[in-house]
C-alpha cells in the first residue's frame, strides 16, 4: 500500500480538526435536490434516511409519543372502580400480586370523581377535564400490561422492549425501519429527555446504526422557555462564505480519508450527522421559533400560563417537528419538572402534575385535528405503569406493572373507543391484554410495518423489537 508522509493524522484527529468538513457533501446534497426539484434530474441518492417502502399500507406517517414519567394511576384517571370505593380501606378481596415494589396496606378508594364525556360515554377522571373533550377522537386501552415493577426497567422496556438488554428504542427502529420524510431535520425527536430511568437509553440506538439515534432537544431541568435548542447546532464561523471555502478547502482531504478507511458504520455514522447537522443550521432554528403563532393556538395548549407553559410548548414544538415530515417525536413529562411517581400523597402528586399536562396535551390533539393532520399522525399517551389499588404510606399507591391505561388517538385508531378491561379493582386485564411486545406491535402495524419483519443482524442473530413476541391488535383500527 502507497503512503503518504505528510499526511499522517489518526482518524480521531482528522476528525476532531476538519468535522465541519462533512457538511460540503451534505451542501451537494443539497445542491442535488433542488436541482431535481427543478425538473433537470431523475433521481437522488439514497442515504440511511431516505423514505423507505412498507410491507403494507401505512395508517401513520409519524407518531407522536407523549410519555409521563412515574406511573400514572390508571385507576384514578381513566378505569373507573366503584368497588373500590365501596370496599375502602378493607383488605383487598383479590391476592395481591406476588411481587411488588413495596409493601401495600388495605385498599383506597378514588379521590376524584368521574365524569362522562363526549358521544361515546366515556368515563374520564375529573383530573383530566380536558382530555375528557377529546374522548371520541381517542382509543382508550385498559389492558395494558408489562414486565417490571421498578421506573428503570418499566420505562426502558416501554421505549425498548427490555427493560434488561440494551436495546434500540422504537423511535429508532421506526426510522430504521421507514427512513423519515424531513431530509434537513432528524427523523427522531426526544424533547426534554429525562435523565433518569434509562435516560439517553430510551432514545438510543443500541447496535442500530448511530445515524437513527434520537436528537435531543432540552432535558428535564431547565424550563423548556430557556432551553429549547439543540447542542453544537451553531457554527463557529458567522461568516458562511468562510464556512464554504473552509469546507471547500478540506474537501479532498476529507475524501482521501474515506477512500482509504476500510468500511466503518461508526464513522459513516459520524459523517451522516455532520452532513445532517450542517443542513440543520438553516431549517432547525426555524423550528424551533414558536414566536411566530397566533395568540389562539399559545391559548389551545396553555402557553404563557402558569402551570401548563413548559409542557404546552414541549407540545407545540411536537407538532411543528410532526407537520415538517419528522417521523418519530418523543414528549417527556417528568422528572424533575413533574413526576407521577406517588408512593406518599396521591392527590397532591397526580392534581399537580395533571394540570400541568391535561391542557397542552388536548391542545395538541384538537390542533392536530384542526390542521388536517391527525389523520396520519399517531398520538399515544403513555406510562410505564400504573399504581396499585392498595393504599401505601396511607394516602399512596405503590408501582403496578400488572394492569394500566394508555391511550391514542389518530392515523386510523377508532376514535371513542375502549379497549380492554381489568377487575373491579384494577389488579389484573380481564379482557384482551395488550402487553407491551404488542403495543409495540401495533405502533409498527399502524407505520405499514411487519413487527416480525423488521430486523437487524447482530452478533449471530436477527433483532427486532418485539423480541420473539407480539400481537398487533387490530380490533383497535377503523
Amino acid at each position: 500500500m502507497l503512503t503518504e508522509p505528510h499526511f499522517s493524522l489518526s482518524r480521531r484527529d482528522l476528525l476532531s480538526r476538519v468535522g465541519c468538513g462533512f457538511g460540503l457533501t451534505a451542501l451537494a446534497g443539497l445542491s442535488a435536490m433542488e436541482f431535481t426539484a427543478l425538473g433537470a434530474g431523475s433521481s437522488t441518492t439514497n442515504t440511511p434516511l431516505t423514505p423507505k417502502t412498507t410491507h403494507h399500507r401505512a395508517r401513520a406517517k409519524r407518531v407522536i409519543f407523549l410519555f409521563l414519567h412515574g406511573g400514572v394511576s390508571h385507576i384514578d384517571a381513566f378505569d373507573p372502580k366503584p368497588k373500590l370505593t365501596e370496599l375502602d380501606g378493607r383488605p383487598s378481596p383479590i391476592e395481591k400480586p406476588k411481587f411488588n415494589f413495596a409493601a401495600t396496606g388495605h385498599l383506597m378508594k378514588c379521590p376524584w370523581k368521574f365524569k362522562t364525556y363526549g358521544e361515546c360515554g366515556m368515563d374520564v377522571s375529573e383530573l383530566f377535564p380536558e382530555i375528557g373533550s377529546i374522548v371520541d377522537d381517542i382509543c382508550l386501552i385498559r389492558s395494558m400490561n408489562s414486565d417490571f415493577v421498578a421506573h428503570g426497567g418499566a420505562s426502558l422496556q416501554l421505549h425498548t422492549g427490555s427493560g434488561i438488554l440494551v436495546r434500540p428504542s422504537m423511535g429508532a427502529w421506526a426510522v430504521y425501519g421507514l427512513g423519515t420524510d424531513s431530509q434537513d431535520l432528524p427523523g427522531f425527536i426526544s424533547i426534554c429527555p429525562t435523565v433518569h430511568h434509562g435516560g439517553a437509553q430510551n432514545y438510543g440506538t443500541a447496535f442500530l446504526p448511530a445515524v437513527y439515534q434520537g436528537t435531543a432537544i432540552g432535558d428535564c431541568v431547565v424550563p423548556l422557555k430557556q432551553k429549547a435548542g439543540i447542542n453544537n447546532l451553531t457554527p463557529l464561523e458567522d461568516d458562511p462564505i468562510l464556512q464554504r471555502n473552509q469546507l471547500d478547502l478540506l474537501a479532498v482531504r476529507n475524501q482521501r480519508h474515506l477512500d482509504r478507511t476500510v468500511a466503518d458504520p461508526r464513522l459513516e455514522a459520524r459523517i451522516a450527522a455532520y452532513e445532517l447537522a450542517f443542513r440543520m443550521q438553516m431549517r432547525a432554528p426555524e423550528v424551533l421559533d414558536v414566536s411566530g403563532e397566533t395568540k389562539e393556538t399559545f391559548r389551545l395548549y396553555g402557553i404563557d400560563e402558569d402551570p401548563t407553559d413548559d409542557y404546552g410548548r414541549a407540545c407545540l414544538m411536537a407538532r411543528r417537528f410532526a407537520e415538517r415530515g419528522v417521523r418519530f417525536i418523543q414528549v417527556t413529562h417528568g422528572l424533575p419538572k413533574a413526576y407521577w411517581d406517588a408512593h406518599g400523597d396521591l392527590k397532591g402528586n397526580h392534581s399537580r402534575n395533571a394540570k400541568k399536562a391535561d391542557k397542552p396535551i388536548a391542545g395538541l390533539v384538537k390542533d392536530l385535528k384542526q390542521r388536517g393532520l391527525l389523520e396520519d399522525t399517531l398520538v399515544i399517551f403513555g406510562t410505564e405503569f400504573g399504581r396499585t389499588p392498595a393504599a401505601q404510606g396511607g394516602d399512596g399507591r405503590d408501582h403496578h406493572p400488572h394492569a394500566y391505561s394508555i391511550w391514542m388517538a389518530g392515523a386510523g385508531v377508532r376514535g371513542g373507543m375502549i379497549y380492554g378491561a381489568t377487575d373491579e379493582l384494577g389488579y389484573y386485564v380481564t379482557e384482551n391484554s395488550m402487553h407491551t411486545h404488542d403495543f409495540h406491535a401495533t405502533l409498527l402495524h399502524l407505520l405499514g410495518i411487519d413487527h416480525t419483519r423488521l430486523t437487524y443482524r447482530y452478533s449471530g442473530r436477527d433483532f427486532r423489537l418485539t423480541d420473539v413476541h407480539g400481537e398487533v391488535a387490530h380490533a383497535i383500527m377503523s
